[in-house]
């Protein structure tokens, strides 16, 4: 199976939907990351597929890539949203989405945050310790009003992915075991500024075996039910995210199949359904172009030296992720091995190791899967200016974010007096 179905060679270059990278890189430098609009709305099609004419709602999690063209392409197709931050709520809010379909989740909500969230109506508010629902509480009670909550659960799954990105056990800062939750539901019961209206879990990102995210799902479903006994109603259960995309050769699961068995097992329960997937609609959906600038060899090894960097995709740096790396163009060379390297001035600066690749000095060079975790993990480092980004419709090119200039990133900074030139 193609995992870039909107990303293809025509007549030895690669394109984005009908649009080749070349023209892109002559149109906007590089580093730059490329969006597919189809790609996105393919994705949330296949996702929400299984759940046409049911009480549901397909929450993206923004953390993934929160672009505003990104957020409005969504939104345009009926999305909620789930954010982390306050920030996170004015990007929904500056790209047209509707705070009432928004699940805020993160575990360090500033009373600020909370506030704002309130005010804005919200849906829900996911709750991740006593402390927080005592803080939300309190805050709503000064605004007047009953904050919606949620309770997160850790049902103590092991998702089986990198340990950075797993959430659901124990030794994990998310939500609460589900002995504390039925605690924190019964306090919830009696507190004064909050309204309880679900459960919620998230177990982990890029799953690529469903049976954790099923076993889950069973335990929220019991907690439901033992919930209901002591009176206390559930109106919808958030199943988060987590489900995988391929990067190398994982076979994640599909996410038709996968609805089809999680309906299954809601059975006949009247409970409305929330989602939070992320990188299953925007993963494949973008890739970051960069270009060759040296190829240094040696005798143990060889280097391509490309102008993006650690700084632009931290991902392989960070987790030891695998990113495919595509030529642009197929010039007609033999390919060899390298390591594929950013000029930041760290060992650690890698796009990927050990990459068969026919390329020169001045090629263009893809990294694919990029299109999650990206540029919203971008930084400065070393004073480098952050990519454009550009997002493909077809036959156009549209630029959706200006590449810094290195100027902006020192704009904000203020010499003191103190140190003004004598």
């Amino acid at each position: 199976m193609n995992a870039f179905p909107f990303f293809e060679y025509r007549n030895g270059e690669l394109h984005a939907e009908d649009v080749s990278l070349v023209q892109v890189a002559a149109s906007h430098g590089t580093p730059t990351y490329v969006y597919s609009r189809a790609s996105l709305e393919s994705a949330w099609q296949d996702f929400n597929h299984e759940l046409q004419g049911r009480d549901a709602l397909v929450c993206y999690a923004m953390k993934a890539n929160s672009n505003l063209a990104v957020l409005r392409t969504f939104a345009r197709l009926g999305a909620g949203f789930d954010i982390v931050s306050g920030g996170e709520l004015r990007r929904v809010i500056a790209a047209g989405g509707d705070p009432a379909r928004v699940i805020f989740s993160g575990v360090g909500k500033s009373e600020a945050e909370i506030a704002f969230a309130l005010s804005q109506r919200i849906l829900c508010f996911n709750i991740e310790s006593v402390q927080e629902l005592d803080r939300v509480a309190a805050v709503a009670v000064s605004a007047g009003c009953a904050a919606p909550i949620s309770i997160r659960v850790n049902p103590n799954v092991d998702a089986r992915t990198h340990p950075y990105i797993s959430t659901g056990l124990r030794e994990n800062k998310f939500g609460v075991d589900i002995e504390t939750a039925f605690a924190l539901y019964r306090r919830a019961a009696r507190l004064n500024g909050v309204r309880i209206v679900g459960i919620d879990c998230h177990i982990g990102s890029q799953l690529t075996d469903p049976a954790p995210l099923f076993e889950a799902q069973d335990k929220m479903l019991e907690m439901v039910d033992a919930l209901a006994g002591e009176g206390i109603a559930i109106s919808h259960l958030d199943l988060g995210g987590g489900l995988g995309i391929r990067y190398r050769d994982e076979s994640p699961p599909d996410p038709r199949a996968y609805m089809r068995e999680v309906l299954r097992r809601i059975g006949q329960r009247r409970l409305r359904l929330l989602f939070e997937p992320g990188r299953n609609l925007v993963g494949n959906a973008g890739v970051l172009l960069t270009r060759v600038e040296f190829l240094k060899t040696g005798d143990v090894k060889n280097f391509a030296i490309v102008d993006a960097a650690m700084n632009d995709l931290l991902r392989p740096s960070l987790y030891g992720a695998h990113h495919e790396i595509l030529p642009v163009r197929d010039i007609g060379a033999a390919p060899r091995r390298f390591d594929v390297v950013g000029p930041v001035c760290e060992s650690g600066d890698f796009l990927g190791k050990d990459r068969s690749l026919a390329t020169a000095p001045g090629e263009l060079l893809a990294v694919m899967s990029a299109g999650a975790y990206g540029m919203v993990m971008a930084s400065n480092y070393n004073t480098r200016a952050r990519p454009a980004e550009v997002l493909v419709d077809g036959r156009q090119v549209h630029l959706v974010r200006l590449r810094e200039r290195p100027e902006d990133l020192f704009s904000l900074e203020r010499i003191p007096d103190c140190l003004a030139a004598r």
